[in-house]
């Protein structure tokens, strides 16, 4: 673009621009290079700017389309970039400023040409202007070089090679956003793709070699959360007509303003945060991309194959022969970042991700002593739910669900005690028990989905999550007992209600068979089955610990007119059986005692009671145990979630929206 680049609205007349999408060939060894690096102007600093940018270049991009296939110029720019990118490490340690700030603009300018072509071409033209080789006219030849693979290795061994400096953070970042760009291909269509050039660049040939290293390398970027380097330390000095495109790059992602539109039912409904480590959150979001990508033809994805068998450092035993992308990581500072930074649906991804496919992660983490540190953001999403997106409250719901298949998870989350806990705003929680917390938060989410989402699968996971953990429930604070009698309570009186409407409906009916019938039966039959699982959650509760949970005997008690209508229920009657013995037996204990007990003399005789009740007359259920399953081709799901993030990240890049058809959005 020149130095003498000042404004966007310049760029479509700039004379280095004009002559790289001209009609002559540049070479490889032109000075011009040089210049065309050395541009300077004042960076976009929202995503209108960045909007403008785009639309500044098309007549750029456009004629570059035109005149690429006949003058090799972009597969010249790529070459120089190559050239100069065998060069950036020693360039690093020589601290050659000048040299990595042209390397850096160099890639920008690919980076922006790729998602231009990626945006308005097919993947087969794509690559025709990505394999040119200079030929007489007429002549062809079937082995010309391939410069997106070696582009896609390049950066590859860029992201993973390079030492992380205050001069080489922004080519790093650039790095894995040309990465990111590169695999855009998926946002173009409307199905997921299952063969592309994705799959034929990153799953075979040389690309192959670099697998673990690369999931490694984002990983680590992900932990350590490495700012941007303060202003002074960037590549150049910031310039008096505004800083040099570089430094306005590394300012602009910093503050987080190139954000883009927000899509319709995904992406943060919250206005998006300052990124405090743009290179954390690049990098988190290609190893999603990576991780979420299609099987190959012939060869299962080898990025989601190393995010599943990657061990601890401080794991000795030897990698089976079968792993072909093995590497092992600090398990204890990957567990510290996935606590700290679950405010984000990415990180929140991560999280399900590693626990769902890494059984040594998944090991690990259930073997934590403070798994407090995971959980309790996991209860802030959820208690948030107005303020989150379905799909993160959907994976923050799976992830308890995970966790709470393990027994020992179940047992110790009611060994930890919490104080204060402030975001919790329905009562003043000054002492509860983690387990405590995590029911009321599940039961509250139930509650939430009945009155406004009413989504079953939802409804479903909240239930599984409860039920796996009844039987393991110890010392349920008062309120956490009250609630999930309260739960009941609103389910009963839903059930009444639907139950009278149908009773209605069937009247009117007999007077009028010419208007159709609401399906209340089906919506009678969901609600009994909810009631159900409730009913199995409490009497679990009740024949494994009931000696541990005075508390939710007091909340039946009393409540214990709910249960009335149940007891000859045909749906209920067996379930009902243990919660109608154990209300009988100490219903009758606490007519012994007298009028006017106080709660302290009720859970007193609830306690003595506990003792004198015949465990034997307890009817034995099946231990309630729920495991979730992926469902099949989860990437229908998964995909367009990842880039959905990618979309709506306050990541530098930009889409022109009506291009987008993977999935709907709500533009501004």
């Amino acid at each position: 673009m020149g130095s003498n680049s000042s404004r966007i609205s310049d760029l479509p007349k700039n004379e280095y621009l004009t002559k790289l999408s001209g009609t002559e060939s540049v070479s490889e060894n032109d000075p011009f290079w040089n210049q065309l690096f050395s541009f300077s102007f004042p960076a976009p600093t929202s995503s209108t700017e960045m909007k403008l940018l785009e639309e500044a270049t098309i007549s750029v991009c456009k004629s570059l389309a035109e005149n690429n296939p006949r003058t090799g110029n972009l597969a010249a720019l790529i070459k120089v970039f190559l050239a100069r990118t065998k060069e950036l490490k020693l360039s690093a340690e020589c601290q050659n400023h000048i040299f990595i700030w042209q390397t850096h603009n160099a890639l920008f300018i690919i980076c922006c040409l790729l998602k231009a072509f990626i945006s308005e071409m097919t993947e087969e033209e794509l690559q025709v202007h990505f394999t040119y080789e200079e030929k007489p006219p007429g002549s062809y030849s079937t082995d010309s070089e391939d410069l997106l693979e070696e582009l896609i290795c390049c950066l590859m061994e860029l992201i993973t090679d390079i030492p992380l400096l205050d001069i080489t953070y922004e080519i790093s970042v650039e790095a894995i956003s040309t990465m990111v760009v590169f695999l855009s291909c998926q946002l173009f269509h409307k199905e997921v793709l299952r063969h592309s050039i994705s799959h034929k660049y990153l799953m075979q040939g040389r690309c192959l070699s670099y697998t673990s290293k690369l999931v490694k390398t984002l990983l680590y970027n992900f932990i350590r959360q490495e700012k941007p380097p303060p202003p002074g330390a960037h590549v150049l000095p910031q310039q008096s007509d505004g800083g040099g495109l570089l430094y306005g790059l590394a300012t602009g992602v910093a503050t987080g303003l190139w954000t883009v539109f927000t899509l319709g039912g995904v992406g943060s409904k919250q206005q998006t945060p300052e990124l405090a480590s743009p290179l954390a959150n690049q990098s988190l979001l290609l190893l999603l991309v990576l991780a979420n990508l299609t099987d190959g033809p012939d060869a299962p994805n080898p990025y989601r194959q190393a995010i599943m068998s990657f061990k601890n450092t401080q794991d000795s035993s030897p990698f089976p022969s079968s792993i072909l992308h093995a590497f092992q990581i600090n398990f204890n500072s990957l567990y510290t970042a996935l606590c700290e930074q679950q405010t984000s649906d990415q990180a929140t991804l991560l999280l399900y991700t590693l626990l769902h496919q890494n059984s040594n992660i998944r090991t690990y983490m259930l073997a934590r002593t403070d798994m407090e540190n995971l959980v309790l953001p996991i209860l802030e999403i959820l208690y948030h739910v107005e303020e989150r997106n379905s799909h993160h409250v959907y994976m923050a719901l799976i992830i308890l669900l995970i966790l709470t298949e393990d027994d020992g998870f179940n047992r110790s989350i009611h060994e930890v005690i919490l104080k204060n806990i402030t975001w919790y705003s329905e009562r003043v929680l000054t002492e509860i028990s983690l387990g405590s917390l995590l029911i009321l938060v599940v039961i509250r989410t139930i509650q939430y989905n009945m009155t406004r989402t009413r989504d079953k699968y939802l409804h479903t996971n909240c239930l599984a999550a409860l039920a796996n953990m009844s039987a393991q429930f110890r010392s349920l604070h008062q309120y956490a007992a009250q609630r999930i009698i309260s739960l009941f309570s609103l389910l009963s009186k839903k059930h009444n209600k639907v139950l009278e409407q149908a009773t209605q409906s069937l009247r009117g009916s007999l007077s009028s068979s010419d208007v159709p019938l609401p399906d209340y039966a089906q919506d009678l039959n969901v609600i009994e089955e909810v009631i159900r699982m409730m009913l199995e959650i409490v009497n679990s509760c009740l024949t494994t610990s009931l000696h541990h949970n005075p508390n939710l005997v007091y909340a039946l008690l009393y409540k214990r007119e709910l249960f009335e209508q149940f007891r000859t229920h045909p749906s209920f009657q067996d379930i009902m059986q243990n919660i109608d013995l154990v209300i009988t037996f100490f219903s009758s204990r606490l007519l012994q005692a007298g009028a006017e007990l106080s709660v302290e003399r009720v859970l007193e005789i609830i306690k003595q009671g506990v003792v004198a009740l015949p465990k034997d007359r307890l009817k034995k259920f099946p231990e309630l145990k729920f495991k979730y399953v992926e469902e099949e081709q989860p990437e229908e799901f998964f995909i367009p979630y990842v880039w959905s993030l990618v979309y709506s990240s306050a990541a530098g890049l930009y889409w022109s929206p009506q291009h987008i058809q993977l999935f709907t959005m709500d533009a501004d």
